[in-house]
């Protein structure tokens, strides 16, 4: 019998971390993390409290260099995933040093780590499509060679450390894969992300809770695929014979005027009555339009999302619909 594979995530009770952890124990691996410290630790891990202590978690932090050699010596991996990171990119305006020291400094301390601790490992490094900002290829598409031209903190601290990553890959001969991922949700996505904000909105406005949601540019236009998918195309670019990097994208984008149509439509209602424009949610600076070209992945890994763009926001109805009936919307 082959040995129990090893997996350490940072960001293991994010969104992505807890359908990446439940992937991984699928499949038979030893899942550990680090997680930061909450001053209410009741909520800290409330994405995989049903886990039990299946993923076995220490305190530690990017920013944090010690932390990270102290978790990857304790885990031993065959697999890291870095998933921790400031992820909203509207508040990456409010706090740039903060995004920058986790985002961009916080990979320099867990690579440094992992190739004087474990550098055999495989490395899987959370990019995102928000380093390409405004430039796209003559077709409009963009694509792993699309030059990257970042307009929020969040993306220029993504592209810092998605080119470290390719550094390191080359300098050290270590197997670094990055996923140049595209907004991808679920029924775990927090509640101040456009998607969930909608979607538990909408749920409160149905029931008599609530009268209106306010929200910034709903011309904006993101391709939203779902978590599950987009984990499981991080485990593949881990379990190829060479690192790459790979954008990943459904190919199916909408506004999120469109995504409001949509999510009240389902509840029968009209967007139109419920919704207010509030200039507080409009970035500094905007990215109108993302559209990604996913063929590398789908080509040399075979990877095909399973999920709908009308399958998600049903999920995620389902998802508020429960919550807020039970009392529970947190």
């Amino acid at each position: 019998m082959s040995e129990q594979k090893r997996a350490f995530l940072t960001g293991p009770t994010g969104q992505d971390g807890s359908y990446l952890s439940e992937l991984l124990l699928d499949k038979g691996y030893k899942v550990y993390g680090i997680m930061r410290r909450h001053s209410v630790s009741e909520a800290q891990d409330i994405r995989i409290q049903h886990l039990g202590d299946e993923v076995h978690t220490m305190y530690g932090d990017l920013t944090d260099k010690g932390s990270l050699v102290k978790a990857l010596k304790i885990a031993q991996p065959d697999e890291i995933y870095n998933l921790g990171a400031m992820s909203h990119v509207r508040v990456s305006f409010d706090m740039p040093e903060y995004v920058c020291n986790v985002n961009a400094l916080g990979v320099v301390n867990l690579l440094e780590a992992y190739r004087y601790v474990c550098p055999q490992a495989k490395f899987y490094q959370a990019s995102s499509s928000e380093q390409f900002g405004l430039n796209c290829d003559s077709d409009g598409m963009q694509r792993e060679t699309t030059p990257f031209a970042p307009v929020s903190p969040y993306g220029c601290a993504k592209a810092f450390s998605h080119y470290l990553c390719n550094n390191y890959r080359h300098a050290y001969k270590l197997f670094i894969s990055c996923g140049q991922l595209f907004n991808h949700e679920s029924p775990r996505r927090g509640s101040n992300f456009v998607t969930a904000k909608i979607v538990k909105g909408a749920v409160e406005i149905q029931q008599g809770l609530r009268g209106k949601i306010e929200l910034g540019n709903l011309k904006a236009m993101r391709d939203w695929g779902h978590a599950k998918d987009y984990v499981k195309a991080m485990w593949m670019m881990l379990q190829h014979n060479e690192p790459y990097n790979f954008v990943v994208y459904t190919g199916d984008t909408h506004t999120i005027e469109e995504f409001c149509k949509v999510v009240f439509e389902k509840l029968g209602m009209d967007y139109k009555e419920h919704i207010s424009y509030n200039s507080t949610f409009e970035r500094a600076q905007e990215l109108p339009y993302l559209k990604g070209d996913s063929s590398k992945i789908r080509k040399t890994l075979g990877w095909e999302p399973t999920y709908t763009f009308d399958s998600l926001i049903n999920e995620m109805i389902e998802h508020w619909q429960e919550k807020i009936k039970s009392g529970c919307i947190v």
